[in-house]
């Protein structure tokens, strides 16, 4: 076998699923591949019976990318818009969707018996992964996907064989905001605030202390008017003149 046989099977083919922050947080790197909890049980048992099989051919999990997987997906704008020449071009981003096939027949160390214990270890694990916020990095021949969450495991085995549940179909899904765009757009905005914003076109910024300026200035200037305005209206006073009999 090529090394870059080799090594497209391993990226593509036996750990094309990579979890990433959650499990993973305490791995050096953050990441963890996916065969590290598929052939776990396998591994095991071959220590135990002092053969270890490392052909990749033999693997617990054979993976593939299934049609429908989406590389671009938009929708057309339909509500009204500032002018029609910008509702025209508009269009919205939609999330995108890619599944893939996980067969995993019985028919590596320990059998039935392995396989039930790595299908239960790797449900406990993503359970666990999936409410510590972890995501996922898809890798297809046609494109990584990263920072995707997990929306389906579930079994599509056609039942032709003699085997069940031997074919398993994980479905994932990209936002459009991830945790690490939304704290990109929050330092941003924070930093916004902090410096100051531009307004009406001057060169000069607001500011908590230019508010508050403005504020007490505009407060004098209205003090000054109400004076003034008192004093306008105010009746005024007349000399007497005293009489003597």
């Amino acid at each position: 076998m090529s090394t870059e046989r080799t090594i497209w099977q391993l990226g593509f083919q036996i750990s094309p699923i990579i979890l990433t922050g959650g499990l993973a947080k305490f791995i050096p790197g953050g990441m963890l591949p996916i065969v590290a909890l598929t052939q776990t049980g396998n591994f095991a048992l071959g220590l135990l019976q002092g053969n270890v099989n490392l052909n990749l051919d033999s693997f617990f999990a054979q993976f593939r990318p299934l049609p429908g997987t989406s590389l671009v997906n938009n929708q057309i704008g339909k509500y009204p818009f500032a002018n029609q020449a910008v509702a025209a071009n508009a269009i919205i981003a939609q999330p995108l969707n890619v599944s893939l096939l996980m067969a995993c027949p019985a028919n590596s160390q320990g059998g039935y018996i392995s396989k039930l214990m790595t299908m239960s270890a790797l449900k406990v694990a993503l359970d666990a992964h999936n409410s510590a916020g972890g995501t996922y990095t898809i890798a297809t021949p046609s494109y990584i996907y990263t920072g995707c969450i997990l929306t389906n495991l579930r079994d599509v085995s056609q039942g032709n064989g003699k085997q069940v549940q031997t074919e398993w179909q994980w479905d994932f899904e990209k936002p459009l905001v991830a945790q690490a765009d939304a704290a990109q757009a929050l330092n941003g905005l924070m930093g916004k605030i902090g410096g100051g914003l531009p307004f009406s076109g001057l060169p000069t910024w607001s500011g908590i202390e230019s508010a508050i300026g403005s504020v007490a200035s505009g407060i004098g200037s209205l003090a000054s008017g109400l004076v003034g305005a008192v004093a306008g209206v105010a009746p005024t006073p007349t000399s007497t003149v005293a009489v003597t009999p």
